[in-house]
């Protein structure tokens, strides 16, 4: 009786390890299971990380390019200003020129009718060449003025 009692327990034992091992089993492949779904989820965080920061870069690589045309437009208009500041500055020039040269005449005519030199420097010829000369040169200052890009050699 006693070998009978020992072979029930040696199957009792060698069931209850087979079922511990497939309860180990079990475990395993839900273990294997989950981490192949957080690994999975893992993947597409980060494809969708990516996906995203993809779409940054594009939109400001757009952004960019918008900034570098809007800067190149502006820098167009500023040349462009600059260049007729630099025609006006060379017709201002010339003006303050024209007259200082006709309030230089001006004084001289003055200081010349003051000493009873000249009373009309159109008529008569006791006046010099240098009273007409001046007086065509002042006609002749009454031209348009014109301005070319020359000018801005000097």
């Amino acid at each position: 009786m006693e070998s009978s009692s020992s072979g029930t327990t040696s199957s009792t034992i060698q069931s209850s390890s087979g079922s511990e091992e497939s309860l180990m089993e079990q475990r395993k492949r839900k273990r294997m299971l989950s981490n192949r779904e957080s690994a999975r989820r893992s993947r597409m965080k980060k494809q969708k990380l990516l996906d995203d920061l993809t779409a940054q870069v594009n939109h400001l690589k757009k952004e960019n390019s918008d900034i570098v045309t809007s800067v190149s437009i502006t820098t167009q208009h500023y040349l462009t200003v600059e260049a007729e500041n630099s025609v006006l500055r060379a017709q201002l020039d010339e003006l303050n020129h024209r007259l200082q040269s006709l309030n230089d005449i001006i004084e001289f005519l003055d200081s010349s009718n003051n000493n009873g030199m000249c009373s009309n420097p159109l008529v008569g010829l006791e006046c010099d060449d240098f009273f007409v000369n001046q007086m065509n040169m002042s006609y002749m200052m009454n031209q348009p003025l014109m301005a070319s890009s020359d000018a801005l050699l000097y």
